[in-house]
């Protein structure tokens, strides 16, 4: 009876490694499946909002086209239709729309 007992003890620790394991192994999954292309799309953001200039077709994360007027250090200005100008937060402007067409 002492030796089932001692027998249990020691494949419940031996059971304490394998869900380690198992739990860095979702550790592992989830930083190359969530977390890492995350931190990529952001620096490509962040490098697309510095490389803007003037004349660029630009679409905003609400969804409207238009061209770069002028910059500012946190705003941009975008010329929507023939003398239509409206100010954004640079922050807003989604992606290059010479990329979706």
């Amino acid at each position: 009876m002492l030796l089932q007992i001692l027998a249990q003890a020691t494949s419940a620790q031996g059971g304490g490694y394998t869900q380690i394991i198992f739990f860095v192994g979702i550790a592992v999954v989830f930083y190359f499946f969530m977390i890492r292309p995350q931190q990529k799309k952001q620096k490509d953001q962040k490098k697309f909002l510095e490389e803007i200039k003037k004349g660029d077709a630009v679409v905003t994360i609400g969804g409207l086209h238009g061209k770069v007027y002028s910059l500012n250090d946190t705003t941009i200005t975008l010329e929507v239709d023939k003398g239509t100008k409206m100010v954004f937060e640079k922050s807003s402007i989604s992606l290059d729309a010479s990329k979706t067409k």
